[in-house]
């Protein structure tokens, strides 16, 4: 792979060649994207859905929308001081094509400020739920109308996929989706790869899939553009990761790592003694004892240290990915950056003691459980509705559902994958509070 190919300004539709030099430096390409997400109804959505709490009623626990900025402002961080060294090694991307250093922070701040868009209520759990609804659930019954790989989008129904599918869907008057630059879908799909075959490799981009297969064209399309190298022949569908990929993961990997760590302790779910002992072993190279220990509040505390730790995994991911950027390039490298990092052990142990007081907290599963008993029921209910209406057989009960869908689900497409996908993404697109709304709905508690 190659750079100047990597940092394709192309959005979907253009005829011709964007070219750096020929920005308007007052409203950049690569800004122009982060804008169009920032604006967009499916970003502000974020703001009731699930990072660690679902339905949180405390102020500082951190939402989706919260995470996501947060995550945007580190990958800028990653972004330029990555950037600002590529330049120098590659002295032509600046001085022949005008690439600034800046370009590859508004990249990798857009992508980190999207990757979690796609992500339906209630967090993973929520892609659980919908997978196990067409995996051993009713929508078992339509695996014989499907293709292997359409029916494993559906019993993986993948997050990242369904993100890629909101930045690039057409629809009337919305042709090619937010039309974002091609440079930031490669670095936003972290996984470019089909649902099938599942895992084959221990490679980092293996872990997951990054398209569906209704958008399996529109990513052919951006990976031919970038030039993204291709790991499998045949039918099967597999490239390597856009090199800046490895950055937005970064980024995100840094805040769930470290800001879950932070709610969990503001939360009193860890012992804060115990907590800031994990923190104060990321930061001993770069902490001031004499102002840490003038903080007389645990939000103070916590709240430095953070900052500290941050900046000390910044540091190490932009480190670990100049190491091996020949490597990124040649697609050889093949797993997180911060699984490279000498910090490794301490970050591990910050996850270890998340997973066990966090994430399998009483009030975590408590919600958990109740949210996929929710996202079955709209599922059931809504696919019930829109297949009944298609085959001609809807009920009263069917044609009020449907009234609740918006424009947007294809009730009519003659493909039953089309019609399961659709809602499928509908519901992803539902804040958790208006996924509980529309349930009690369902179950007749709208009235007083």
């Amino acid at each position: 792979m190659n750079w100047e190919q990597l940092l394709s300004l192309k959005r979907f539709g253009d005829t011709n060649k964007r070219l750096r030099k020929e920005q308007d430096e007052t409203r950049l390409g690569f800004e122009v994207d982060y804008d169009r997400i920032i604006f967009s109804s499916e970003f502000r959505s974020l703001q009731d859905k699930t990072q660690v709490i679902p339905l949180s009623q405390t102020d500082f626990i951190h939402t989706r929308l919260t995470h996501s900025l947060e995550v945007s402002v580190v990958g800028r961080s990653l972004g330029r001081q990555v950037g600002l060294k590529l330049l120098k090694k590659y002295p032509h991307l600046k001085e022949v094509q005008g690439f600034q250093t800046n370009d590859f922070g508004a990249i990798v701040a857009t992508a980190a400020l999207a990757h979690d868009i796609g992500n339906p209520p209630f967090g993973h759990s929520g892609e659980k739920a919908i997978g196990e609804f067409f995996k051993t659930g009713k929508g078992k019954q339509y695996k014989n109308q499907l293709s292997e790989k359409e029916y494993q989008d559906l019993c993986d129904f993948e997050g990242n996929a369904n993100g890629f599918k909101i930045l690039t869907q057409s629809r009337k008057g919305r042709e090619g989706g937010l039309r974002l630059s091609y440079a930031t879908l490669g670095a936003f799909t972290k996984y470019p790869k089909e649902s099938l075959p599942k895992k084959e490799t221990n490679h980092i981009s293996d872990k997951k899939y990054g398209f569906f297969q209704s958008e399996k064209e529109t990513f052919l399309d951006v990976a031919n553009e970038l030039g993204l190298i291709r790991t499998r022949g045949g039918n099967d569908i597999s490239f390597a990761r856009h090199p800046l990929a490895f950055l937005v993961e970064a980024a995100d990997d840094i805040c769930y790592t470290i800001v879950d760590f932070e709610d969990g302790i503001n939360l009193g779910l860890i012992q804060e003694d115990f907590a800031l002992e994990y923190l104060i072993n990321l930061v001993r190279e770069s902490i001031n004892t004499k102002k840490y220990n003038q903080l007389i509040n645990t939000q103070d505390r916590v709240s430095y240290l953070r900052a500290l730790a941050i900046n000390t995994l910044i540091n190490e991911a932009v480190e670990v990915f100049m190491i091996n950027e020949e490597d990124i390039l040649k697609g050889s490298f093949s797993t997180a950056l911060l699984a490279k990092s000498k910090y490794e052990a301490q970050i591990n142990d910050i996850i270890k003691l998340s997973v066990e007081n966090i994430y399998q907290s009483k009030e975590v599963i408590d919600k958990e459980i109740a949210g996929h008993e929710v996202i079955t029921q709209l599922l059931d209910t809504f696919i019930t509705a829109v297949n009944n209406t298609f085959k001609g057989e809807a009920s009263n009960y069917n044609k009020l559902i449907l009234k609740l869908l918006p424009e947007t689900i294809k009730i009519d497409n003659p493909q039953i994958y089309m019609r399961l996908i659709s809602v499928c993404h509908y519901v992803s697109l539902l804040s958790d509070s208006n996924s509980v709304l529309i349930y009690k709905k369902f179950k007749g508690f709208q009235f007083n």
